[in-house]
């Protein structure tokens, strides 16, 4: 019998890591719905214990990151370029006015920032010859392929139906194709621009029209964006190994999965946010200039995307304090404090439309984001700092219990991270708080300090803390959570050592692990989260439909009630994306001038519409129209004559 290093039996694999692994999977199983919280702790508590003994045998323990190169060029800025940048940009801001993009600002802008980055970026003169893998190209692209393929299967059918909020987005998508370009849209308590104008691009390039599955797309298309970047700060921090596992974590994730096919702004804030912090974390790790740029100019791009991405730019601002107490040198600091200027200068120029919008409209730019912290005025339940513990109590518990009760977006009351990733992250956090206690690496520390300042846009929601947590607000969250858990995941392969027959065993549990991640999230999307939220949300589809076989859609009307359809949403469906079949009862008489058949839709509830209908139209013909959703029945009402 052979004896291990670490004093215990050879075994085939460190059996102290497995066992704290196997009780966080059943402290995790035992949190899914109805989640009993009592056994759960208990065996997360074992877990622990045995997570602490592996570390003290230093069976489990996190990869190191790249190691900090210095390689700061001190080049100088070009002279010429910077100058006729500036009152280019000058002029752009004052050309913005009027919260409209045209040719003569878009072009002074865009040049100018040509011109800035030409002053500022340093050409790379050094070539390298660098081999590819391209077994390991070639695994990545296949989980790429992957996540692809369940990002947009059934993308038509899931989620099913609009709401009244992406009636709002069409519009403003509309708008744009008859020449209103607007810089900030004012509709619907205010948007950024970026999705207006890149579903126009959509629909345009797809040939899908003003419709919902355009929106489903678009959103679709920029959650598959985020994932070269999820990738490369895997690498940032860790290795290849970690980004594999973070692409494939995030890829799969139920949460990233339904907030990028919503069709609302939702994928854009863990987008900017994972190239921002990516920029920012390598940046900071080689101090260069060109990093810097880069990172300013997705934190630019990101505040015109969806305004809980406000919260970055303090997000970077933390990485720079943290980078600062941490470093050795006079001179790095020195050149972070330049690095740091340069992000702030180079995202203001980016953030330059909007914020000329915002000089001139404060009110409206920050309405949405105070409406749910709360104005002068707001009667708190309770004393603001009590709900301010409460929300960020719930924000972070939301990763292992509960995601909130906002069926638009997640399904109600259950875990934000499936079983095998919510395990992997309580682990994660442990190793990341030993390592940083171990390394002093500013990294650490950031990595679990961003957590709870990309979860700020849902905890703040204070004047209505109903709202928290929320999947959609805390989404930039996710990007450092699932790096965490990715993290866990290769710190324990890395445990298990050289050993052959070891490896092929912790690699064959790590490969049933993430099995097992993709089943349970395919389950919760494609069949948990499709029945929830076509329980919540009114079929208008079905009523496009019934409108469609009436033949006449100037004849066809749906009576409003209180918290039913958007009224707007079936004429969408019908291709007229400004029509809208609300007709309220004071406006049934006018309808007897006009000759021919008539329709009138009306909820099963609205007993005086139905008696009101009968005594104009004695004649007409009632039916009740049987939904394939349960509880979505409509009445219908129709006059032959």
């Amino acid at each position: 019998m052979n004896i291990d290093q670490s004093g215990g039996v050879g075994l085939p694999v460190r059996w102290r890591s497995l066992a704290a692994l196997l009780f966080s999977l059943i402290a995790q199983t035992i949190l899914e719905p109805p989640s009993r919280i009592a056994p759960a702790i208990v065996f997360y508590a074992a877990a622990l214990g045995f997570l602490a003994w592996a570390i003290i045998e230093g069976e489990w323990k996190l990869s190191a990151p790249p190691a900090v190169q210095n390689t700061y060029q001190s080049e100088r800025i070009r002279p010429t370029p910077l100058l006729l940048s500036i009152p280019l940009l000058v002029a752009a801001f004052y050309f913005f006015a009027g919260n409209r993009f045209t040719f003569l600002n878009l072009s002074l802008w865009l040049v100018g920032i040509f011109l800035f980055m030409r002053a500022v970026w340093i050409p790379n003169t050094h070539k390298k010859d660098r081999s590819i893998d391209w077994e390991w190209m070639g695994l990545l692209a296949a989980v790429f392929l992957l996540v692809a393929l369940l990002r947009v299967y059934r993308i038509d059918e899931i989620p099913a139906e609009p709401f009244s909020d992406h009636a709002e987005k069409l519009l403003d998508v509309f708008d744009i194709s008859q020449g209103k370009f607007s810089i900030f849209f004012e509709r619907n308590t205010g948007r950024e621009a970026f999705q207006m104008y890149w579903s126009l691009l959509v629909l345009k390039v797809f040939g899908t029209g003003f419709s919902f599955l355009s929106l489903k797309i678009g959103t679709v298309l920029l959650g598959l964006l985020a994932l070269p970047f999820i990738y490369l700060l895997g690498l940032e921090f860790g290795n290849p190994m970690v980004g594999l596992f973070a692409l494939f974590i995030f890829g799969i994730s139920y949460w990233m999965n339904v907030v990028s096919r919503i069709g609302l702004r939702f994928p854009l804030y863990p987008l900017f946010t994972a190239a921002t912090l990516l920029y920012l974390t390598r940046g900071l790790r080689a101090l260069s200039r060109n990093d810097f740029l880069l990172c300013g100019i997705f934190l630019g791009l990101g505040l015109h995307g969806y305004s809980p991405f406000r919260v970055v730019p303090f997000v970077v601002a933390l990485g720079f304090i943290l980078f600062i107490m941490h470093a050795k040198s006079k001179e790095s600091r020195l050149v972070a404090l330049h690095g740091f200027g340069l992000i702030t200068i180079t995202s203001l120029i980016v953030f330059l439309p909007l914020l000329r919008y915002w000089t001139e409209h404060a009110d409206t730019f920050g309405f949405r984001a105070m409406s749910r912290i709360g104005s002068p005025g707001t009667q708190y339940p309770e004393p603001v700092w009590i709900i301010f513990l409460a929300n960020l109590y719930r924000g972070v518990l939301m990763f292992n219990w509960d995601d909130g009760n906002i069926w638009v977006n997640s399904i109600p009351n259950r875990p934000a991270l499936d079983v095998v990733t919510g395990a992997l992250f309580v682990i994660g956090i442990v190793l990341l708080i030993v390592r940083y206690l171990q390394k002093w690496d500013w990294r650490d520390l950031f990595l679990l300090l961003s957590i709870p300042a990309l979860l700020m846009p849902s905890v703040l929601a204070l004047a209505f803390p109903v709202e928290n947590p929320a999947l959609n607000r805390a989404g930039g969250a996710a990007v450092a959570v699932i790096l965490v858990s990715a993290r866990a995941l290769e710190g324990w392969l890395a445990g298990v050592g050289a050993e052959k027959r070891r490896l092929y065993l912790a690699y064959g549990v790590a490969a049933l692990l993430l099995s097992a991640s993709v089943w349970q999230n395919y389950n919760l999307v494609f069949h948990r989260f499709d029945v929830t939220y076509r329980r919540a949300v009114w079929n208008s589809t079905e009523m496009a439909k019934v409108i469609q076989e009436h033949g006449n859609m100037d004849t066809a009307w749906i009576v409003p009630h209180w918290q039913w359809v958007d009224t707007r949403l079936p004429a969408i469906w019908l291709g007229d994306v400004y029509g809208d079949f609300a007709l309220w009862p004071e406006e049934f008489f006018a309808t007897r001038q006009i000759s021919g058949p008539k329709l009138f839709i009306f909820h099963p509830d609205d007993v005086e519409t139905e008696i009101f209908l009968k005594q104009i139209y004695p004649d007409g013909r009632l039916s009740r129209y049987t939904s394939a959703s349960v509880g979505k029945d409509f009445m219908i009402f129709k006059i032959e004559r």
